[in-house]
């Protein structure tokens, strides 16, 4: 031990200090990627992974710089796509952290194609393997939230001994009296957490070390073997898998079997939240009149170095919560992961006699990683990192540098309190050059200790840095996107919607409103236009669901509703593991062979129903030149005018009959003409309560009725439209429609895209990302638990800024590239199934492929260009009059009141949860569904509804800085609020 310390010392350098080098540093050999600040003496080499002091590590964090290789993923769809690889690979081990995890999550879509990756089976699959499976998950107030954790850990440990799982932090309830009264209000139906007396709420979360435990395990991360890392904005849960294209509708009345999001997997929380997820088939949401909720979010995959830092993080966690909670609970059917090689882990089954390789002590402290972290410092290479370059012909790359940094506190992690995130967010905000890039599931911060409750002072270094800017006459520009609601409210003004009102409020406080906010901030010292430094944006989306004519034909000829036999395909594919054990290898449709054999092979690359013509990300053929629908040269105009003006689309290329002659699709559906009905059942599905009919004959269940039926049946309608807003997606007029065009616009669904992305991106040099949210929740240290990393790509590539010549991180600029060319519909529409090398782990595919110098991505290459500014501003401006238009969508900027509120959307709607008397009374008004188009002001019908959505371009929306704004108190209104739950909305 002593020789190697001897060497750590001899190979510990002085790192750069500052950020400013980190993001600017020129293209000459770096320091090593772990060096130190300063020289340590044999005594200063840490015992543990975490030094009691953090001060020598930059950003205060526990870990120091370290290097390695790092890939994106935007959305849901590419990334649990290359987590089932990493799983299905798993050797040894599998730790993972996450807010909420579901076993029943399909990572791969369709799940009637998939059924072998559902989470569940990948980790029982992974634990007959004999690999070791750690997980953590937080445990929540169950009155607050429907995560059920407590139904994750028996899924999951009920199916081999080689899966634990951990739940943190104990709420213990106190007070007899506290909780008599609560279960009151729940007998009630009166139960609202902002509104719980503080004796009751404290009662509720419980206690430990005088701190009340409001705040959540917020981690979102997943190690295997111990060299390969998935981290960022998803949890392994429901709601979240998407693509890129995000369509918000799933019904396939010619097909079940094509359905994408099985169970509550289809959600819009702003009609229906989660609720009883253990039976998680049963979902109350009516697809066939209700859209979900597209969700937009970033991970990444690491491997390298890193990597033993995440791997450090779990097994200090594992043993914090081992020593507080499950040492006495479950004496011996826990254990402490040892620091060492996996195949050296304490189990269950395998002992360890008097030496065990952990202290059972209270110092829960991990052991250093010597062997590790000297070959990182004395710079020796991973083996396999170099036969995997070799294997795959991979020109030689520089490693990133990579450092982990993260928010923990005692409550959560036993530690002193750590908020290296909030440190690292300040100091790159702070040495930004030119511009930065926040994609935040919130905007929650304080530019002065004024603004309490809320004590991040990320927008104080937002506002210092645009103030320098304007004085020293730099172009300098921050772009903000976050969702539109913060949190799931359908209707903002009922009484349930008072925490999402609160959220609102402070998140207005923070940009505009107030006194204190970056806004008023920014016009005092002088700044006429803010909007010229920063400004803020949401994603919206459409989508039509397909109740056409094939679905009452089916139902007819069926003798059972689509949601019947819906709900009896999620019983299906639903049931516990146990009970189907190998059901995935015979989930052949009855009535499959009967149906085109290509919906899901040779045609699924080509322009099928519903997508556009190059699947995947690979090249863009199809685009040939232009700004498409951007204007080019065409005069400015703010009119609509289906001939010019903004909006016209670019079709170069595009063969009409790809995305309108053939009737595959998402999901298929073309039917031979000659059916043959299956003479056997070849699912082996019994359809539990259906038994043997008269006869001998077997009863069919309703999906097996409906299936039959439909197969029969030739259904030319798309069961989605999302390609219509991306690049070279189809024109709207050209979508065939099944049905009447009564039928057809009431059919046209709207919703807010959710934005749960955490990153942050600046220069095109740098990047956070990782779980945090831009609040104080995340960001103070001693609230959520988070972890993020900062990210350089040493490798550069030739880009400009500015209209200058400009060397940018490959990392940084593809990500950031690819996300506006998303938002602003310059990417192809993107199947669910068409992976590529982009959608498989680091590990495999070391660099995303990214379609440098191609039209589309010269269009957002300068993000300080006049030419760029001007799209995305305009878009942004189109796609908000749009949707205010056609679908009434609120937060809306010509909303100011709350009587502006009723006239522009409550009068409008039906609204979630009004009751069945009143819905009835509210359609003969007029009154739609919620998410609906307003048909009565469309005298033109389905063709002018068209013509308008029609010039929809990618998802992006201007945020409405002015909704509700003439209302002096927009939390409280009308409402008591309990004060001690501001600080569990900020």
């Amino acid at each position: 031990m002593g020789f190697l310390r001897d060497k750590l010392k001899q190979k510990l350098e002085e790192v750069t200090a500052g950020v400013e080098s980190l993001l600017h540093e020129d293209d000459t050999p770096s320091a090593p990627a772990n060096a130190q600040s300063q020289q340590a003496g044999d005594d200063e080499v840490p015992e543990t992974s975490y030094p009691s002091q953090y001060g020598a590590n930059r950003f205060g964090s526990f870990a120091p710089e370290s290097s390695g290789d790092v890939k994106w993923y935007v959305d849901g769809a590419s990334y649990f796509w290359a987590v089932s690889i990493a799983l299905e690979q798993a050797k040894e081990s599998i730790y993972i952290l996450d807010w909420w995890l579901s076993p029943e999550l399909y990572l791969r879509r369709p799940p009637a194609k998939n059924q072998q990756y559902r989470l569940d089976r990948m980790l029982r699959n992974a634990a007959e393997r004999g690999v070791k499976v750690h997980i953590i998950v937080y445990k929540e107030v169950e009155q607050a939230l429907t995560l059920d954790s407590r139904h994750t850990r028996k899924a999951l440990e009920g199916l081999h001994e080689n899966i634990q799982v951990f739940r943190h932090p104990d709420h213990i309830p106190r007070g007899r009296d506290v909780l008599a009264d609560l279960r009151s209000q729940m007998q009630m139906g009166t139960f609202s957490l902002a509104k719980l007396p503080q004796e009751t709420l404290t009662a509720l979360y419980g206690t430990k070390d005088d701190v009340t435990l409001f705040w959540a395990h917020h981690e979102k991360l997943c190690v295997v073997d111990r060299k390969l890392a998935f981290m960022g904005g998803l949890d392994m849960c429901f709601g979240r898998w998407d693509t890129n294209s995000h369509p918000i509708a799933d019904a396939h009345p010619s097909n079940l079997n094509d359905i994408i999001f099985p169970g509550q997997d289809y959600n819009n929380a702003r009609v229906y939240d989660f609720e009883d997820v253990r039976n998680w088939e049963n979902n109350k949401l009516d697809r066939t009149k209700n859209s979900r909720m597209g969700w937009s979010d970033i991970s990444i995959s690491l491997r390298g170095h890193i990597v033993d830092n995440l791997v450090d993080h779990f097994i200090d966690r594992w043993a914090f919560i081992w020593n507080e909670k499950y040492k006495e609970k479950d004496p011996g059917k826990y254990a402490l992961i040892s620091a060492d090689a996996p195949q050296q882990e304490q189990s269950r089954d395998r002992g360890y006699g008097d030496n065990p390789p952990y202290s059972e002590s209270d110092d829960f402290e991990t052991p250093f990683h010597f062997r590790q972290h000297a070959r990182r410092f004395m710079g020796d290479t991973d083996d396999e990192d170099r036969d995997n370059r070799r294997r795959l012909s991979e020109p030689p790359r520089r490693s990133m540098k990579v450092q982990l940094v993260r928010s923990c506190s005692k409550w959560s992690a036993g530690h002193d309190t750590e908020a290296s995130i909030a440190e690292a967010y300040i100091e790159i905000i702070t040495n930004a050059k030119h511009f930065i890039y926040i994609e935040n599931q919130f905007f929650i911060t304080a530019t002065t200790n004024a603004q309490k409750p809320v004590e991040n002072k990320i927008g104080k270094a937002i506002v210092d840095r645009i103030i320098r800017a304007h004085r020293e006459g730099e172009k300098f520009i921050i772009f903000v996107t976050m969702p539109a609601v913060p949190a799931f409210a359908g209707d903002l003004k009922s009484d349930g919607a008072l925490g999402t009102r609160a959220i609102m409020e402070f998140q207005y406080f923070s940009i505009n409103r107030g006194g204190n906010s970056i806004i008023e901030c920014l016009q005092r010292a002088g700044i006429e236009n803010p909007s010229d430094y920063i400004r803020f944006y949401n994603l919206r989306n459409y989508d039509r669901i397909n109740t056409s004519e094939a679905m009452a034909q089916a139902t007819r000829d069926a003798g059972v509703s689509y949601e019947g036999a819906r709900r009896d395909y999620d019983d299906k594919f639903g049931r516990a593991i146990d009970d189907e054990r190998n059901q995935y290898e015979s989930s052949r449709d009855p009535y499959e062979s009967n149906r085109d054999d290509d919906s899901y092979g040779r045609r699924r690359y080509e322009g099928e129903r519903g997508y556009g013509a190059e699947r995947g990300y690979e090249g863009e053929r199809s685009y040939e030149g232009g700004r498409g629908g951007y204007g080019g040269d065409r005069p400015e105009s703010d009119e609509y005018d289906v001939q010019g003006g903004y909006g016209d689309r670019y079709d170069g290329g595009r063969d009409d009959d790809r995305y309108g002659g053939r009737q595959s699709g998402y999901g298929g559906g073309y039917r031979d003409d000659d059916y043959r009905q299956s003479s056997r059942y070849e699912d082996g599905y019994e359809g539990g309560g259906y038994g043997e009919g008269q006869g001998g004959g077997r009863q069919y269940s309703q999906y097996e009725r409906y299936q039959e039926a439909a197969s029969k049946i030739t259904d030319s309608t798309w069961d989605t439209i999302s390609s219509c807003y991306m690049l070279n997606g189809p024109d709207l007029h050209s979508v065939p429609w099944n049905g009447s065009p009564e039928s057809e616009i009431d059919a046209f669904v709207c919703e807010e895209l959710y934005v749960h992305s955490k990153v942050l991106i600046a220069d095109d040099r740098v990047v956070i990302c990782g779980s945090a949210n831009l609040n104080d929740r995340s960001q103070l240290g001693n609230h959520d638990s988070e972890i993020a990393v900062i990210i350089q790509d040493k490798n550069r590539v030739e880009s400009s800024m500015n209209g200058e010549p400009y060397r940018a991180s490959a990392f940084a600029a593809s990500l950031r590239r690819y996300l506006f060319r998303k938002h602003l519909g310059l990417l192809p529409d993107q199947r669910w199934d068409a992976a590529n090398n982009n959608w498989t782990p680091v590990n495999q595919h070391s660099v995303n492929e990214y379609d440098w110098g191609s039209d589309a991505d010269r269009l957002v290459e300068d993000p300080l260009s006049d030419d760029f500014l001007a799209m995305w501003y305009k878009t942004a401006k189109a796609n908000t009059k749009i949707f205010r238009k056609v679908f009434h969508a609120v937060p809306d900027d010509t909303v100011r009141t709350w009587e502006d509120y009723d006239q522009f959307f409550s009068e409008k709607f039906v609204l979630p949860g009004t009751e069945a008397k009143l819905a009835e009374e509210g359609y003969e008004k007029g009154k739609v569904d919620y998410g609906h188009v307003v048909k009565d002001e469309f005298p033109g019908g389905v063709e002018e509804v068209k013509e308008w959505l029609g010039r929809v371009r990618g998802t992006l929306v201007e945020m409405p800085l002015n909704f509700l704004i003439d209302v002096d108190d927009l939390a409280k209104e009308g409402l008591s609020f309990n004060e001690l739950t501001e600080t569990l909305y900020t």
